[in-house]
């Protein structure tokens, strides 16, 4: 199982190894690393300089300034912006998903594009958003996307859009999303030093149906990768592209 690929092919290509199957709790495109301000789309197209600038408003929380100077950049490419993004991803997501093993379960991350998956995917992999399915002979619910914030990434959804997604699956054996619990712990970023955005509707859930499991990424460096709410383990599977190692499930 992983989450939060940003981008990462080759351990991708590996992450199946040994395994019946594949989950895959989204956020495959790379758009601006964090951590190493030469790689993603934004450097690609603008150079580290600009992409480490932007990471530093970003961190700041000094959202309106990082738009305007993002706009900026973008405005000054010789060609239609969303034309040269759309390229961009589309060339990451050709080759994640080429590298994607199969058979695959996947659901959305925050930084996904869903429209453009069907272009990508093969056969074996099943892409799943407010949906039930068996894996293992267990009943697996799959929510993706994220909720609204001032960073304003491409696959963020409203509270009741996204609750709707988890009253839709209803109860399940194991509830996989992209983000976690509206629990403290499991938010906060020690590294980036600040909370993510948790789902409220995903707790209550916990709460009123208790799955024996939730997993979840979203949170790269979490203050707390594993809580018990109840019966129920809640458990970030890991930032993959910083750990290259995929979260292991054993039936």
């Amino acid at each position: 199982m992983v989450s939060d690929v940003h981008g990462s092919v080759e351990a991708l290509a590996r992450a199946g190894d040994g395994a019946d199957v594949l989950v895959c709790l989204g956020d495959l495109v790379l758009f601006l690393d964090y951590e190493d301000s030469s790689s993603g789309i934004f450097a690609g197209l603008f150079g580290a300089d600009n992409a480490e600038r932007l990471v530093a408003l970003r961190t700041a929380r000094r959202f309106d300034e990082a738009r305007t100077f993002s706009r900026g950049l973008w405005g000054s490419l010789p060609g239609d912006p969303r034309e040269i993004l759309g390229d961009a991803v589309r060339a990451q997501y050709a080759d994640l998903f080429g590298a994607m093993p199969e058979p695959a379960y996947l659901t959305y991350g925050n930084v996904d594009l869903p429209a453009m998956w069907p272009e990508f995917t093969k056969p074996g992999h099943t892409i799943l958003d407010g949906q039930v399915t068996e894996i293992g002979g267990r009943t697996w619910g799959f929510v993706g996307g994220g909720l609204r914030t001032p960073m304003r990434t491409p696959y963020e959804v409203d509270d009741e859009t996204y609750a709707a997604k988890v009253a839709a699956v209803g109860a399940v054996d194991v509830l996989a999303c992209h983000i976690p619990p509206d629990v403290p712990g499991l938010l906060y970023d020690v590294e980036a030093r600040r909370f993510e955005r948790g789902s409220a509707a995903v707790l209550d859930a916990i709460r009123d149906t208790a799955p024996g499991l939730v997993l979840f990424g979203h949170v790269h460096q979490p203050l707390h990768s594993r809580v018990r709410i109840g019966r129920t383990e809640c458990v970030n599977v890991g930032h993959f592209r910083g750990t290259g190692a995929p979260f292991s499930l054993e039936y």
